[in-house]
């Protein structure tokens, strides 16, 4: 299988405000939008995207049809304290506070309008011993 594309779909009851969000606070721009349907790509990032998409839409399964649950998006960035700082003087709800974890992360969680949770990171080193769990091709060295 050749894979061209992958990015997640938040179901959800409020497309335009959700795709609102992630324009306003993360910079996404909207390629496809529709009452129903919203596609998101990252400015500058063609291979950054989300769509956002009517949680009842009869394109989903009834099986299927709600909103997004137990989901985490994870973003890298570059200075997750700058980012962390606009946030919150956005008004963002901070869920896990600003920390440095022994894994090789330096992050916080918020979450979207929908209760989905956004974990944003900058790689930091790991401790030696998560360091020894690590791929020596993936491992964390810093910003």
């Amino acid at each position: 299988m050749k894979v061209s594309s992958y990015y997640p779909v938040i179901m959800t009851g409020d497309v335009a405000g959700t795709a609102a969000f992630y324009q306003r606070h993360f910079g996404f721009v909207a390629l496809f939008s529709s009452d129903w349907y919203v596609h998101l790509q990252l400015h500058g990032d063609a291979a950054v995207n989300l769509a956002v998409l009517d949680g009842q839409h009869d394109t989903i399964p009834a099986t299927g049809r709600g909103r997004a649950a137990g989901l985490l998006l994870n973003f890298e960035v570059d200075d997750v304290d700058g980012v962390h700082e606009r946030l919150v003087a956005a008004g963002l709800p901070i869920l896990r506070s600003l920390r440095d974890e022994d894994f090789g992360q330096r992050h916080f969680i918020t979450a979207d309008p929908n209760g989905v949770l956004i974990d944003i990171i900058t790689p930091i080193p790991p401790t030696a011993q998560f360091a020894a769990q690590y791929d020596a091709n993936a491992l964390p060295t810093g910003a």
